[in-house]
């Protein structure tokens, strides 16, 4: 809850704020109840299961303070599309929970519902319920998203065999390289270049459509979120297998070779960078051209990157990179930890 003497002359009590600010992002779904409940109601698909993810984001850490509030709203909503998309779940609803700092002002308010509205219609994911609270400390930000899959189509992480070709979607690194540019760096790149990295970065686009059309192809599947070295090792943890991909083959985008052919040794932080929220999957080879021809259905390129292999020595690294590159340097980074 937010009591209204937690911001004196900025906010209204949580009631008054939620009835101004998100019920109306509710209203056209029955099951929310107007957001005067406690609960929400879902009905399911006959033979489908849901699929709910959390994703947490705080100021200073997932992303700038001074970040437009639309955009953190957008980015609150895809980065958990994305986790739905990795699982070939379609979106039925959300739950969004605040933790408001005092100074919270009702213009930046107004900026937050507007994003988040044009985003829960964008994905057909309706608001349905959360909480709100004041706090003295930064602005955090939880969202839970829920979607439903058919029975025995989920793509889990611990479904790679050996043998399988990973893939990956659109291009990576894009959302690393964007984080420098909100940090004022990549000044060297041309102005359109960073405009795409910023975009990327701020804007991520869940691949909510492929991760459809790829139900019932694919053996194990995870979002790039904590950088592509990472997330593949999650999947091999799972698995209990290893992988092997070339650097050479991830695809990147022009302004991401663009940092790249300037300073080579970016090289670290576009494979193990996160926030680039495309899929990374793994599958039977006998399924790549029918893999292709459904991101090609969607307008999103796939690329197969490597392969999974045999799980490594107890104690080595799952993921190894084949090319000529420094591994050693890149490996060191290994992607981001929440801990």
């Amino acid at each position: 809850m937010i009591a209204e003497s937690n911001a004196p002359g900025s906010l209204p009590g949580e009631f008054e704020l939620i009835a101004r600010y998100f019920a109306p992002i509710a209203s056209a779904f029955p099951g929310a109840l107007g957001l005067k409940d406690d609960v929400a109601l879902l009905d399911l698909t006959p033979g489908h299961r849901m699929a709910a993810t959390t994703d947490a984001v705080v100021a200073g850490v997932h992303f700038l303070p001074d970040d437009p509030p639309e955009l953190i709203a957008k980015k609150l909503v895809r980065v958990n599309v994305s986790d739905l998309a990795a699982k070939g779940a379609k979106p039925l609803a959300c739950l969004l929970a605040l933790a408001l700092p005092r100074s919270t002002t009702p213009a930046w308010l107004d900026a937050f519902a507007k994003g988040l509205a044009e985003d829960c219609a964008a994905f057909a994911m309706p608001l349905v319920g959360g909480d709100t609270t004041a706090t003295d400390g930064p602005l955090t930000l939880a969202l839970t998203a829920m979607g439903e899959v058919p029975e025995g189509q989920v793509p889990l992480r611990s479904g790679a065999r050996i043998g399988d070709r990973i893939f990956v979607s659109g291009t990576i690194g894009d959302g690393a390289l964007g984080l420098d540019v909100a940090k004022g760096g990549l000044g060297e790149l041309a102005a359109p270049l960073r405009d795409h990295l910023l975009r990327r970065y701020r804007l991520p686009e869940p691949r909510i459509g492929l991760g459809l059309a790829l139900r019932g192809l694919i053996h194990a599947a995870i979002d790039v979120s904590d950088g592509l070295v990472a997330d593949l090792g999650h999947i091999c943890a799972a698995s209990g297998v290893g992988a092997e991909i070339q650097a050479a083959m991830v695809p990147m985008s022009d302004a991401a070779q663009m940092a790249l052919a300037r300073d080579p040794t970016r090289l670290a932080q576009v494979l193990t960078g996160g926030d680039d929220y495309e899929l990374l999957f793994a599958a039977d080879p006998s399924q790549s051209d029918r893999i292709v021809e459904a991101g090609i259905a969607v307008g999103v390129p796939v690329t197969g990157i490597g392969f999974i292999v045999a799980p490594p020595p107890e104690g080595a690294t799952r993921v190894k990179i084949g090319d000529q590159v420094a591994v050693e340097t890149i490996l060191r980074f290994a992607g981001y930890k929440h801990f």
